[in-house]
């Protein structure tokens, strides 16, 4: 009889001491494989919140002393109380012509022996005379004496075939621009940049004078208050009348206070109210030091406002000296007809009488 087989339930509480092990295992392991322990993380740091600022106490501010009355001072009697014109301001303007300024004892203008001609023509011939400071000079003479020409040659728009020109002892030949900052031009033909504005014609003229910009400013509102142009300094010189062209050539002449005035026709297509205060203006620069010498057509306002006078024909002087000297008895009109000849005839003009049509 066999012995009764445990169940599974028995089977699986037996050890199996063959199983057990006889002696501790050993494992070793390489030092490249081995993982160091991490290092303790550091403790967070709590950040304490920032105290709130303490409120502004408002503080009264200290009382500023009063300032101490200043004793009080009398005016001066009888002081003299000073009026500014028009005139006046416009005059200060002369900064270069001012009594005291110009040697009296040099000619402001000297011209000796000029010659120019143009081809077989002969526009000056030997000219020769002075003029000093602070002399208001006319030329008169027909159409075609030279008046233009000799002008033109005074303020170095044109060359001399010969003779010499010194403005203030400058010669003109020599020193040409030293002398050409002595003399302001108005030409007979207004040829000038009338796509700018007057008031840039006139900046432009005073800036190439080598003048600062706020002179130039000033010179150009007083010169536009003078000559009537204030409300025509914003449109172009191309919209100007003819008289109003005149005027805006005329200032930019005059914008660097030069010692030498030269004007050809200044008064041509002027009306006669513009006409009066350009003379006001010219007599105030003559009267501080400066000299004019203009050509003119109009013998009574040569003989009203000039001090000397030379009357040219075919290029000759004929005569020259004071208004009084050279018109003598007879007005200069009469005694211009007298120097110079009738002119020319109207006979075999009966045609004209008949009328065509």
């Amino acid at each position: 009889m066999t012995a009764p087989r445990p169940d599974s339930s028995e089977r699986s509480l037996q050890r199996d001491d063959s199983l057990e092990p006889t002696g501790a295992a050993t494992i070793d392991v390489p030092d490249d494989l081995i993982i160091p322990p991490k290092p303790p993380l550091p403790p967070l740091a709590v950040s304490e919140p920032e105290p709130e600022p303490a409120p502004d106490v408002e503080t009264e501010p200290e009382p500023e002393p009063e300032p101490e009355p200043e004793p009080e001072t009398e005016p001066e009697p009888d002081a003299p109380v000073a009026t500014v014109t028009e005139q006046d301001a416009f005059g200060a303007l002369w900064t270069d012509t001012r009594e005291g300024d110009v040697d009296a004892a040099v000619p402001a203008l000297v011209v000796e022996h000029l010659r120019k001609g143009f081809g077989a023509t002969t526009a000056v011939a030997d000219l020769s005379w002075e003029i000093a400071p602070g002399t208001f000079y006319g030329i008169v003479g027909p159409n075609g004496a030279g008046k233009t020409t000799t002008l033109s040659m005074i303020a170095g728009l044109l060359r001399a075939d010969a003779g010499t020109i010194r403005i203030h002892g400058v010669d003109i030949r020599a020193h040409e621009r030293e002398a050409k900052r002595l003399i302001g031009v108005l030409p007979d033909r207004l040829r000038t940049f009338d796509r700018l504005t007057g008031r840039q014609l006139l900046a432009y003229a005073g800036l190439l004078r080598g003048l600062r910009g706020e002179v130039v400013d000033e010179r150009v509102a007083a010169l536009a208050r003078a000559l009537d142009l204030t409300d025509a300094l914003g449109r172009v010189v191309s919209d100007y009348s003819a008289g109003m062209t005149k005027k805006v050539m005329l200032a930019a002449a005059m914008i660097h206070a030069p010692r030498l005035l030269v004007l050809d026709e200044p008064f041509e297509a002027l009306d006669p109210v513009s006409a009066g205060v350009i003379l006001d203006i010219l007599r105030a620069y003559t009267a501080h030091g400066g000299t004019v010498v203009l050509s003119s057509h109009g013998m009574d306002l040569i003989e009203r406002v000039c001090d000397r006078v030379a009357i040219l024909a075919a290029g000759q002087l004929l005569a020259e000296g004071t208004v009084v000297e050279v018109r003598g008895e007879s007005t200069l009109a009469e005694r211009f007809v007298e120097i110079v000849g009738a002119g020319g005839e109207a006979e075999g003009l009966e045609w004209l009488h008949t009328f065509s049509g």
